[in-house]
């Protein structure tokens, strides 16, 4: 399987391409919950909604959860290597 590498820091998803990523699952597992801005505006407790949270997404990248792994239209959110090997 080739693996495409994207470093978000430099180089950003954009809102469409983030609402086109997130599709029709649950925008909130999108969200890093130990990002600061994550935990400062208690998102746990008080959920953005989805244009909101894609919003802020596109504007700071390291509120997306990570490493987010694409195969096959299936999609692995932050470190888990037994999903991996599932793909």
């Amino acid at each position: 399987m080739e693996l495409h590498f994207r470093n978000l820091d430099k180089e950003r998803l954009s809102a469409a391409e983030l609402e086109k990523l997130i599709g029709d699952r649950d925008h909130t597992d999108f969200l890093n919950t130990r990002n600061e801005l994550y935990r400062a505006k208690k998102m746990k407790e008080n959920p953005p909604s989805r244009a909101e949270a894609i919003r802020m997404m596109a504007e700071e990248p390291n509120l997306i959860r990570r490493p987010v792994v694409i195969a096959g239209g299936r999609i692995v959110l932050g470190f888990d290597p037994d999903k991996y090997k599932s793909l």
